[in-house]
C-alpha cells in the first residue's frame, strides 16, 4: 500500500501506539520508542489501517545533576512530551533517578584494559568549568598563541572526559578538525599542547565506534612521529647529562660545574615527567586503535616494537606498564616476536621480575609466557637469570600459574633441566603435589614435575626422604596416570635412585592386568621395563603375578593399542637379561609372536628396534639362542635389517648377528658374505665392470679375426657370473687388480685403491679377517643403547 500523507482525502487520523521508554547508553537522555498508526477510508467507506511506522524520540535532560529533583523533572517531561502517557510518570521518574546516579567518570578509567593515568593541568592553565554550549568559544582559542591554545584544548578535554559529550563533540567537525590541525602543526612547539590534544583523541579511541574518527585525522601516525622524536630527545638529554657529570667529576673542586650539573638534572627531571606523560597517552591511544589487526600492522611497520623495548628501562611504572601491555598484545605474532628477540627484550624484562606493582608483574609474566614458546628466547631467559626468580614466584599464589607455565616451557629443553636442581623449585613443587590431597593436581604443576623427573640430579631431589613413597602411594590409590609418569621417569636413572624401586616391584606388577585402565598399565609396564637391576629375580616376578599370559596375549598385532604393545616388547627386552626367564619366554612361544609382530610393524622404527633388541638379549642364553637360530627365521630378518637407515636399528642388528655368527658356522658364512657384499659393493661393481669391458674387447677382437664368429664360449670371462652361485668369499680373483698392485691375501680392502686413485669407492667397511668381523661390544641396557639418564624414545630417526 502506498504511503499516505496528511493531505490525502482518504486520511482520517494518526495515533500513537506501543510507547516504551529507555535510557540513552552514553548521553543524559531518555529514548522514547513508539509506533504511529494511520487510519484511512476504504473504497466502500469503511475504516482501515493504512500505514504503520516505528519511530523514536530522544529527550535530552542536560540540566540533570546530583541536586536535581527527579520527581519535578519527571512531571515536566511528561507534560511537555505528549508521546508519554501520564500513567508512565513513575517509570519516567525511575529512569531519571537512574540517569542521575549513573556514574559519569571524570576520566576514562581502564578503557580497553589500559589508562594513561591522571592528567594534571599545566602551569598557567586556569581551572575553569567547561560547558558544551561554549564549544565554539574554545575552538576560537585554538587560533591564538600557544598558551591560549593550551587553554582551549584543556577545556575541550574536560568535555571529552565525560563520555556523554563524545557523540556531540563528534558531530562538531570544526572543533575536531581544529584540534587535529593544531596537533599536526605545533606538537614540536609545546609538549603541554601535544599532550592535551592527544588526551582528547584518546578519549575518543576508548570506544570502538569512534576509531574511524581518530583514523580519519591520522592521529595514530602523528603519535608514532611524536614517540620517535621524544625518544631521540631522551637520548640527547642522557648524553648531555653524562658529559656534564664527567666534567664535574674530573674537576670536583669547581663549584660552578657542580651547580650547572645540578641545574641540568632538575631541568631534565621536569622535562622527563612531561615527556613520559605524552608517551603514555600516545601509547594508550595506539593500543586502543590496535584493536583492528590492519591498524596494528601499520603500527608495527613503524618500528613500534623497538620503541617499546626502549621504554622498558624507564622508571615511570605507568609508562612501563603500558609498554609491556602493548608488547604482550604484539607478541602473539611471529614477526613481532622476532623483533623483540632482536631488541633483547627478555634481558630488559628480567629486571621487572619481581616488582612490587602486582599488575605490572602479572603483565610482564604474561609477555614472558608468550615469548617462552620460542626456544631461542627460552635460552635468553635462562641466561638473564630468570630461572631462580620464577622459582621464587611459585610461592606467590597470584603469580603461581604464569610462573609454572614459563618454567614448564624452560624444562622442555634438556639443556636446562639440570639447572632446576640449583634452585628451590623442586622442594616447592613436591610440597604442592602432596598438599593437594585427593583433589586433581593442576596440569601445569604435574607437567613440570614430569619433565624435571627426567633429569638425574632432579630425580635425586624428588626421591629425597619419602618423596618416592608418597608419589607411589598417590599413584596407586588414585590410579593417577600423570603421577605415574613422574615415577616412570624417575625409574630410568641408574644407581641409588633405581634401587629404591625394588620395594615397589610388587605394587607395579600387581596393577598389570586387564581390569586396570590401559593408560595406567602402560606406565606401570614402562616403569618395570626401566628396572635393569642385576639382582632382581624376573622369573619370580612373572610367576608370582602371572604376568606371562598377559604379556603373551598383548604381543598379537591388534590385540591392544600400539603404545601398550610397545611397552610389552620393551618389558620383554628387560626380563630377557635373566637366563631362566629367557628360557621360560622361549618355551611360551614368545619368539614366533615377536616375528609376527615384526612383520606387522615393520614400518615403525620404535617397534623394529625394540623387537630386535629382544632378540639381542635372547642370543646371550643357550636355550633361547638355539631356538632363534635353528627354529625361526629371525636371523634372516636381522640380515634384512642389518643395513636399515635408522642408526640404532643398524647397530643392534649388527651386534646380534655377530653373536649368531660366532655360534653357528652356516649362518656365520652367510652373514660374512652379506656384510662383504654390502661394504664392498662399489669395489665389486668396479671389478665386474672391468671384467665386462675385457670380455667385450676380446669378443670384438675374435670377431674381427674369425669373420664375425665369436670365439668366446660363454658370456663371462670366468665361465660364470662374478656374483653367481659360487661363494663370493671363495673367488680369489676379486682380490687381484689387473695392474698387479694389490696382493691376494685379502688383507687390503678397497680403501687402498681409494687412496691410490684419490677416488671415492664407498664405505671403508671391508673386513680383512674374522677377528675384525666379530668385535664384541658392551651390552647395552636398552634397544637404543641409551645411557640410563637419557630418554628412551626420541624422534631422532632418519
Amino acid at each position: 500500500m502506498e504511503s499516505l500523507q496528511t493531505g490525502d482525502p482518504r486520511f482520517l487520523k494518526r495515533r500513537v501506539k506501543g510507547c516504551s521508554l529507555e535510557v540513552h547508553p552514553t548521553e543524559k537522555a531518555l529514548i522514547v520508542q513508539y509506533e504511529v498508526e494511520a487510519t484511512v477510508l476504504g473504497e466502500q467507506g469503511e475504516a482501515m489501517v493504512g500505514e504503520r511506522k516505528e519511530c523514536q524520540k530522544i529527550i535530552r535532560v542536560k540540566s540533570l545533576s546530583g541536586h536535581t529533583d527527579t520527581s519535578s523533572l519527571a512531571r515536566k517531561v511528561v507534560e511537555e512530551c505528549r508521546l508519554i502517557h501520564p500513567s508512565k510518570l513513575a517509570e519516567v521518574e525511575q529512569l531519571l533517578f537512574y540517569l542521575k546516579n549513573r556514574k559519569h567518570s571524570n576520566e576514562i578509567e581502564e578503557t580497553k584494559g589500559m589508562s594513561p593515568g591522571d592528567f594534571t593541568p599545566y602551569t598557567g592553565v586556569e581551572l575553569e568549568e567547561a560547558s558544551i554550549n561554549s564549544i565554539d568559544e574554545y575552538v576560537e582559542l585554538l587560533y591564538e598563541d600557544v598558551q591560549e591554545k593550551i587553554r582551549g584544548a584543556s577545556l575541550i578535554f574536560q568535555l571529552a572526559r565525560n563520555p556523554d559529550n563524545l557523540e556531540e563533540l563528534m558531530q562538531n567537525e570544526t572543533a575536531l578538525g581544529a584540534l587535529a590541525r593544531v596537533l599536526r602543526e605545533d606538537w614540536k612547539t609545546s609538549v603541554d599542547l601535544a599532550t592535551t590534544i592527544t588526551y582528547v583523541f584518546f578519549c575518543f579511541s576508548s570506544f570502538s565506534q569512534f576509531h574511524g574518527l581518530v583514523s580519519h585525522f591520522k592521529i595514530g601516525a602523528l603519535c608514532m612521529n611524536m614517540m620517535e622524536h621524544e625518544l631521540k630527545r631522551y637520548e640527547l638529554w642522557q648524553d648531555e647529562l653524562l658529559k656534564k657529570k664527567k666534567a664535574y667529576e674530573e674537576s670536583s673542586q669547581n663549584q660552578n660545574l657542580k651547580k650547572e650539573h645540578e641545574k641540568s638534572f632538575r631541568k631534565y627531571q621536569s622535562l622527563l615527567m612531561k615527556q613520559e606523560q605524552l608517551l603514555r597517552v600516545s601509547l594508550c591511544l595506539l593500543l586502543n586503535l590496535a584493536e583492528d589487526t590492519r591498524t596494528e600492522l601499520k603500527i608495527r611497520n613503524k618500528n613500534v616494537v623497538h620503541m617499546l623495548v626502549k621504554l622498558l628501562q624507564r622508571r615511570d611504572e605507568e609508562l612501563v606498564m603500558v609498554a609491556v601491555a602493548f608488547l604482550k598484545k604484539l607478541s602473539i605474532f611471529m614477526e613481532n616476536k622476532n623483533d623483540m628477540a632482536e631488541a633483547c627484550a627478555v634481558e630488559k624484562l628480567s629486571c621487572l621480575v619481581p616488582c612490587e606493582n602486582q599488575e605490572l608483574l602479572n603483565t610482564t609474566l604474561g609477555l614472558l609466557l608468550n615469548l617462552s614458546f620460542d626456544s631461542t628466547l627460552r635460552c635468553h631467559m635462562v641466561q638473564a637469570g630468570l630461572l631462580p626468580k620464577l622459582s621464587a614466584l611459585i610461592a606467590d599464589e597470584a603469580q603461581r600459574q604464569l610462573s609454572l607455565c614459563i618454567l614448564y616451557h624452560i624444562s622442555v629443553d634438556d639443556t636446562f633441566k639440570s639447572m632446576f636442581a640449583t634452585t628451590d623449585c623442586i622442594p616447592q613443587l613436591m610440597k604442592m603435589v602432596f598438599d593437594v590431597g585427593d583433589e586433581t593436581i593442576e596440569v601445569e604443576l604435574i607437567s613440570l614435575c614430569i619433565n624435571l623427573a627426567a633429569n638425574r640430579s632432579n630425580a635425586q631431589l624428588i626421591c629425597q626422604g619419602n618423596g618416592l613413597k608418597m608419589l607411589m602411594q598417590r599413584a596407586m590409590k588414585m590410579k593417577d596416570v600423570l603421577v605415574m609418569k613422574i615415577v616412570r621417569n624417575l625409574s630410568q636413572h641408574s644407581g641409588a635412585t633405581k634401587r629404591l624401586f625394588l620395594d615397589y616391584v610388587g605394587d607395579l606388577a600387581s596393577h598389570i592386568s586387564e581390569e586396570e585402565p590401559e593408560e595406567f598399565v602402560i606406565e606401570c609396564l614402562g616403569t618395570l621395563a626401566n628396572l635393569t637391576i642385576a639382582d632382581l629375580d624376573w622369573e619370580l616376578v612373572l610367576r608370582e603375578y602371572e604376568l606371562l599370559p598377559y604379556l603373551t596375549d598383548r604381543l598379537k598385532p591388534g590385540s591392544a593399542e600400539d603404545d601398550l604393545i610397545l611397552e610389552v616388547v620393551i618389558m620383554m627386552g628387560t626380563v630377557s637379561t635373566d637366563d631362566s626367564c629367557a628360557a621360560m619366554l622361549a618355551q611360551s612361544g614368545i619368539i614366533p609372536a615377536l616375528i609376527a609382530l615384526l612383520n606387522a610393524q615393520q614400518e615403525d622404527d620404535e617397534f623394529v628396534c625394540q623387537i630386535v633388541f629382544v632378540f639381542y638379549q635372547m642370543v646371550f642364553h643357550k636355550a633361547t639362542r638355539d631356538v632363534i637360530i635353528n627354529h625361526t627365521q629371525a636371523p634372516a630378518y636381522l640380515i634384512d635389517l642389518m643395513h636399515d637407515s635408522n642408526t640404532e636399528i643398524h647397530k643392534v642388528c649388527n651386534n646380534t648377528l655377530d653373536i649368531i655368527a660366532e655360534y653357528d658356522e652356516s649362518w656365520g658364512k652367510r652373514i660374512q658374505r652379506e656384510k662383504f657384499l654390502w661394504f664392498n659393493g662399489q669395489w665389486l661393481d668396479m671389478v665386474q665392470s672391468r671384467l665386462d669391458q675385457e670380455y667385450d674387447e676380446q669378443a670384438d677382437t675374435q670377431t674381427e679375426n674369425q669373420g664375425g664368429n665369436h670365439g668366446v664360449d660363454g658370456p663371462f670371462v670366468f665361465g660364470e657370473d662374478l656374483l653367481g652361485s659360487t661363494d663370493v668369499m671363495d673367488r680369489p680373483q676379486l682380490f687381484y687388480s689387473t695392474d698387479g698392485l694389490l696382493s691376494a691375501d685379502c688383507s687390503i680392502g678397497p680403501e687402498f685403491y681409494t687412496d691410490f686413485t684419490s677416488g671415492e669407492l664407498g664405505p671403508a667397511g671391508y673386513m680383512s679377517s674374522s677377528s675384525e668381523q666379530f668385535v664384541q661390544s658392551d651390552r647395552p641396557v636398552s634397544g637404543f643403547g641409551f645411557r640410563p639418564d637419557e630418554h628412551f624414545f626420541l624422534n631422532n630417526y632418519s
